[in-house]
């Protein structure tokens, strides 16, 4: 009977003992699966914060570039400034020993006309140069009437049909005008994004990219929730290709990309890509 006992208790003891190694062990498995998840999870983890580095430093880089391109244009305001300067200082000399200077006439002539163009696109014009280019600018006499009436006189809806219909049949200065008009007096009007859209088409209609690029840089800061952004960043493009800067044209041009893929924009700024 004594021997019995001691055998079932024995044989207690044993199925206890290969019980809790079972549990040890199961223990020890899911603890494993729970460190490599961990591992996995930080791996991740850090993977976002280097791709959304990455892509802060990109936004940055290309801001950067915009900005150092517009510095350009005052570098060259300034530089053809002193070319005029010099022209003007060697056309007078010629002139006072009585020597012929067609040349340096027509050189001087287109100096002052490329210098006034990038002033006025950066509004850095002085008020004499501005009097100058109003009294050029009204040689030629609008072609729209609108019946003869002042701006101030017409309604919103009136003073923007009559400054499109003046950019559809080529009337330059009277939609420009009107459109900046439009602007001034109806800013946050559902159409004001458009009216600045149109000045910036109405230089690049006319080649004069420069100026065109900071008048739709206006829509994109201006109205950056309006319609005609996509338009206004794939003209931008197109424009900075225009004058030769393929680098802020790709840049410009990848951005509209990525933030409006499913516009039509988009879709010809990808292949503007494709052949840069």
């Amino acid at each position: 009977m004594k021997i019995s006992r001691i055998i079932s208790a024995a044989l207690i003891l044993m199925t206890f003992a290969c019980a809790t190694q079972k549990d040890v062990v199961s223990l020890d498995s899911r603890l494993g699966e729970i460190e490599i998840r961990e591992a996995q999870l930080k791996r991740d983890k850090e993977a976002f914060e280097a791709a959304r580095t990455e892509s802060e430093q990109a936004l940055r880089q290309q801001t950067a570039s915009l900005r150092a391109a517009i510095e350009e244009l005052r570098e060259d305001v300034r530089g053809l400034n002193g070319r005029v300067e010099e022209l003007k200082h060697n056309l007078a000399q010629q002139q006072s020993k009585g020597a012929a200077s067609a040349q340096l006439e027509s050189s001087l002539a287109d100096s002052d006309r490329r210098v006034r163009r990038i002033e006025e696109y950066l509004n850095l014009e002085s008020s004499a140069a501005s009097a100058g280019a109003g009294v050029a600018a009204g040689s030629a006499p609008s072609s729209i009437k609108a019946q003869d009436r002042p701006a101030a006189a017409l309604t919103e809806e009136e003073l923007y049909n009559r400054a499109k219909q003046a950019f559809d049949q080529g009337d330059s200065d009277a939609a420009r005008q009107d459109f900046e008009n439009y602007i001034s007096r109806y800013p946050k009007s559902q159409n004001a994004d458009n009216a600045q859209f149109w000045i910036g088409e109405i230089y690049y209609r006319d080649k004069w990219y420069e100026k065109a690029i900071l008048e739709y840089q206006k829509v994109i800061e201006m109205y950056p929730n309006g319609n005609k952004v996509p338009a206004a960043l794939l003209k931008q493009g197109l424009a900075f290709s225009n004058i030769g800067d393929k680098t802020n044209a790709r840049l410009i041009l990848e951005e509209l990309t990525r933030k409006f893929p499913k516009t039509n924009e988009a879709g010809i700024a990808a292949k503007k890509l494709q052949s840069m």
